[in-house]
């Protein structure tokens, strides 16, 4: 049961979560923080992402039973009802946004009302199963966890949430679009309209592009706006610049499945690296 309460937050997506509200905390507060608003802010943030996941959960049960990467999750399985899961979803939602009302900052609890409605309404329940916008839309909640720990600190929206913003919600679609391609008739059985199914590989391709391009800006304006240092820098330009050149490589990749899964762990490493990098070499003011 214990077992089941925790998948249905989809742990590893909520663990990639915290971390980024953490450092989006650790950048705002440079290096001078207070530990007790910085535990409730990754405790509201945490409970309001995970009411999320697991009310995504409640909602994909039927599509999930179509797709053999999904099937054995709690719900598709009938390890649970769908009722309980709806409510613990809820409770786990109405506590973590009071958290992050009462005991953090009242921007902050809009910013997670934002996100949950983001993913649940806009993504979950609109968007992923009518169009091919779902992956770029659904990535505002994604891209919510770094600048609700900016604003934990700074109590307001400025260019540094912003830039936070906007580095996550660029590195998004470039990483799901990598899995998707490899998972594509998995889509295509279970009815998403994702990009690859709908348009093709190579115009999934394409639309990573431009998405990586501005990311490779948005780096490099985190430093022009002094929220991180000349190594910080170096290392995240480079980075970005790898990965951008073996997106391209795609055009003429032989073995689609072997390139999307490079591509895809490009990703995961990139902004996990990137966001150590933002950590360690904040510019101190």
């Amino acid at each position: 049961m214990l077992k089941d309460l925790i998948s249905l937050t989809k742990p590893n997506l909520l663990r990639l979560n915290v971390f980024a509200a953490f450092a989006g905390y650790w950048i705002a507060s440079k290096w001078s923080f207070d530990w007790v608003t910085l535990i409730w802010m990754l405790i509201g943030s945490t409970l309001t992402m995970a009411s999320a996941t697991v009310i995504n959960n409640y909602y994909d049960r039927e599509l999930d039973m179509k797709m053999e990467r999904t099937r054995n999750r709690t719900l598709p399985s009938g390890r649970m009802k769908p009722r309980h899961v709806l409510l613990y979803g809820i409770i786990l939602g109405v506590i973590g946004l009071t958290v992050l009302f009462t005991l953090v900052d009242v921007l902050c609890g809009i910013l997670g009302i934002i996100g949950w409605i983001a993913y649940i309404v806009i993504y979950t329940m609109w968007l992923k199963r009518s169009s091919t916008w779902s992956t770029s839309v659904g990535g505002i909640s994604g891209a919510m966890p770094p600048v609700i720990g900016y604003c934990a600190v700074t109590s307001e929206f400025d260019m540094g949430a912003f830039l936070l913003f906007a580095f996550l919600f660029l590195w998004q679609p470039a990483h799901f679009w990598s899995l998707a391609i490899r998972r594509v008739e998995e889509y295509r059985t279970a009815g998403f309209p994702l990009l690859p199914v709908v348009k093709g590989v190579k115009r999934t391709k394409i639309q990573m592009i431009p998405y990586l391009v501005l990311l490779l800006v948005t780096v490099i304006l985190l430093y022009t706006y002094n929220l991180a240092g000349m190594f910080y820098l170096i290392v995240a330009t480079v980075l970005t610049v790898i990965w951008i050149i073996h997106t391209l490589t795609g055009f003429t990749a032989k073995d689609n499945d072997k390139w999307a899964k490079t591509n895809f762990l490009i990703s995961v490493n990139y902004l996990m690296i990137v966001f150590i990098m933002l950590i360690i070499n904040t510019t101190k003011l």
